[in-house]
């Protein structure tokens, strides 16, 4: 095919003058108009990346046969460091073993063709580039074919490539050999890109080109972070959300040994040490008092009576059809549920953490993150400086889950105040504890439903209300998010659920709490709650009707093929309908989320009270498996961190105070709980869709699915806890 390339010649050039006895390729595409957060065409349209043919990332061939690619995107465990130069290499006939990648810097260049700002999040980046890195590996392959052309002295089209040369009969021109004729040609208009049946590549199961240094300890983290005069420093912060510093005395800190400093910043009181342990012990030794605010009686029972009390009361309308509240006292029988979702922490293996070293006119941040242009913009307005002369050093990132992409920037803001206040390079590090105390939660929600079926048990008329706080009030994406009140990812997955297309009469609604615990997206965003109340109704619909859950939901899907491709794969896999051994039941779930669909059949027995999940078969529907390996990866972690929710996690208040601290309270699953997984991919050409969340969402209603078949008991509120004890 011919892919139209928006290059000019003056920026290929000046690209190329980039690179150091080599060749550098920058690449753009039009911004991408699939899979586009509602309103974000608009925005994105407005941004200068989007006008201008500014490069969005580099592909750079050294002399010495290596090839770097740079990501504009952040490496958190999702295996981009692989897919992504995997594109590349298959268009580019690339030797696998000379390829390196890098992170890229934060620019306006780097700008996510969807989202109109530098992110790695919502399960996007393989689907989003994947044009824009096959034509950097097709363009720099046709260069290096015309450079080889004019060194040989023979017709462009006698050559092929092959493993990182080019070759003309018993000839071979390494690409490093060409890298400087090709950096002098002129850019093509047009590239060919291969034909699918052609890929050796893409579509092959492929070792992770991480995987080495990860293991051997090499990589290097923002924790790993060191240089001489770099301090490290620990804030306390108020226990309480809102809370401000009233007074403090740093007498006792400042004995420390290796304590070299105290500072106030906005956040709350920094200790500036030699090390870290210095620093802690330092701030242990404070004495701080807090003027705690609004929040000091804030209390996780009461906000759940003040939910309840709201959702007896009109909501905002999120979905609507035909007329429920006229058809459900006409229905052969009434469900009716509520389900209850608590606060939850992202809880990455790494703690949050940000080096910062500030000169005259600029400054330089190292830390992991997914949101490099907010996290410049912050520390250039906090500096007054220009964003260009902030300069972020993305760091391999231990998990994010979305806490690391926070518009508000507030852990890389609060270390540029730590820096600046302190006057000397400075590393600020959150110990576990802060972590999980910090904020930033998956919103707690309520929901109640009220569904009418007929004689045969098939629903005809659905009403349900969902109470929770929005992620997206305050943030740039409020704009075209939030419609009339309504945040889509507070009802996304139950206004738009498949299971409403066969229903005449439904109504949808949303109570958005004006809270003030900070919240933010968790891996899989609305659908980590939408799915497990959505999953868990279909299921009471099927027992109500005595039906085989399976058969329900393929009689509710039947104009949903990628639904059923996904739920009929993980049934046949786990061999659904078959027995299991003595006291092990099945439950089922599938729910479509960021353009894939997920199916999930779990195994579980239930013994004294205790739940035990023996086996997870999950198949997913992603379109295109770009590489399988990482594919089945990300399942398999979705599976291990959407269990440890299901089972055990949740973030509780008490007295204004979060109650849980670190991993012994705080739970989440334990290498001893972790079932046994089997991922099938299903075979498509559909439209790609991400992989790093979806397999998240039917986790949970396909356990309690589960423990309903065991047990005869429903669970309406997660986590499942001692709830059956």
């Amino acid at each position: 095919m011919n892919s139209p390339l928006n290059i000019s010649r003056r920026t290929f050039l000046k690209a190329s003058a980039l690179a150091v006895g080599g060749l550098v390729i920058a690449f753009s595409i039009p911004t991408a108009k699939r899979f586009l957060m509602p309103g974000a065409e608009k925005a994105a349209e407005g941004t200068p990346a989007a006008k201008l043919p500014e490069p969005n990332a580099f592909l750079r061939i050294g002399t010495d046969n290596t090839i770097t690619v740079m990501l504009a995107h952040s490496e958190m465990g999702q295996s981009i460091w692989t897919t992504l130069p995997m594109l590349i290499a298959e268009e580019l006939d690339a030797d696998w073993s000379m390829i390196k990648v890098e992170h890229a810097e934060a620019a306006p260049a780097y700008i996510h063709t969807a989202y109109g700002i530098q992110i790695t999040g919502g399960s996007s980046t393989t689907w989003s580039e994947f044009d824009r890195y096959r034509q950097a590996g097709a363009l720099t392959r046709q260069l290096l074919v015309a450079a080889a052309a004019e060194k040989l002295g023979v017709p462009a089209a006698n050559l092929k490539t092959e493993n990182g040369f080019v070759i003309n009969g018993d000839t071979k021109v390494s690409y490093g050999e060409l890298t400087e004729i090709a950096a002098k040609l002129e850019t093509p208009k047009t590239v060919v890109l291969k034909d699918p049946k052609d890929w050796k590549v893409i579509g092959k199961a492929t070792k992770r080109l991480d995987g080495p240094e990860k293991i051997n300890g090499t990589a290097v983290f923002g924790q790993d972070i060191h240089f001489d005069g770099l301090m490290t420093a620990m804030v306390a912060r108020s226990p309480v959300f809102g809370g401000t510093v009233k007074s403090f005395d740093d007498t006792a800190a400042k004995q420390v040994r290796g304590v070299r400093n105290v500072v106030q910043v906005p956040t709350g009181v920094a200790v500036i040490a030699d090390h870290y342990w210095a620093a802690k012990q330092g701030r242990d030794a404070l004495k701080v008092e807090w003027d705690l605010g609004v929040n000091a009686n804030l209390d996780s029972a009461v906000m759940l009576t003040e939910y309840r009390a709201l959702a007896s009361k009109p909501g905002l309308v999120a979905a609507q059809q035909g007329d429920s509240s006229a058809e459900l006292p006409k229905a052969a029988k009434t469900i009716e549920a509520e389900y209850v979702l608590p606060y939850l922490a992202h809880s990455p293996m790494e703690p949050l953490n940000c080096a910062v070293r500030i000169d005259k006119d600029a400054c330089e941040i190292w830390t992991g993150t997914q949101m490099q242009g907010t996290d410049q913009q912050a520390a250039a307005k906090i500096l007054g400086l220009k964003p260009e002369q902030v300069k972020i050093h993305t760091m391999f990132l231990g998990g994010g889950f979305g806490r690391r992409a926070n518009p508000a920037a507030d852990f890389v803001s609060e270390a540029v105040q730590v820096a600046k206040a302190a006057g000397v390079p400075v590393k600020t590090i959150w110990s576990r504890e802060d972590d999980v105390h910090g904020g930033y939660y998956r919103p707690m929600y309520l929901h109640q439903a009220k569904i009418g079926v007929n004689a045969d048990g098939a629903p005809v008329a659905w009403e349900q209300v969902t109470v929770g706080q929005s992620i997206m009030s305050g943030t740039p994406f409020e704009a075209f998010m939030i419609k009339n009140g309504v945040d889509a990812t507070s009802v996304e997955g139950i206004a738009d659920s498949p299971y409403l297309k066969s229903i005449p009469n439904y109504h949808m609604s949303l109570h958005t709490v004006k809270a003030t615990i900070p919240v933010l997206w968790w891996r899989s965003v609305g659908h980590s709650h939408s799915a497990f109340v959505m999953e868990s109704l279909v299921d009471e619909l099927a027992h109500s009707a005595n039906k085989d859950p399976l058969e329900y939901r393929r009689d509710l899907l039947k104009g949903h093929p990628r639904h059923l491709a996904a739920l009929n794969l993980a049934a046949e896999k786990a061999d659904w309908g078959k027995p299991l051994p003595k006291g092990v039941f099945r439950g089922i779930a599938v729910h479509e989320s960021f353009g894939s669909f997920v199916a999930q059949v779990a195994e579980v027995s239930v013994n004294e009270g205790a739940v035990k999940v023996h086996r997870m078969v999950c198949a997913i529907d992603c379109g295109l498996a770009v590489n399988p390996d990482s594919l089945k990866a990300q399942m398999e972690s979705s599976i291990s961190f959407g269990l440890g929710a299901a089972l055990q996690s949740e973030i509780t208040f008490k007295e204004g105070k979060v109650q849980q601290s670190n991993f012994h309270d705080y739970l989440v699953l334990r290498m001893k709980d972790m079932p046994k997984v089997d991922v099938h991919i299903v075979p498509s050409t559909e439209k790609m869709g991400g992989v790093g969340e979806p397999g998240l969402p039917p986790v949970a209603p396909a356990v309690t699915n589960a423990i309903f078949a065991a047990t005869g008991k429903r669970i309406r509120q997660l986590p499942i806890g001692n709830q059956l004890a």
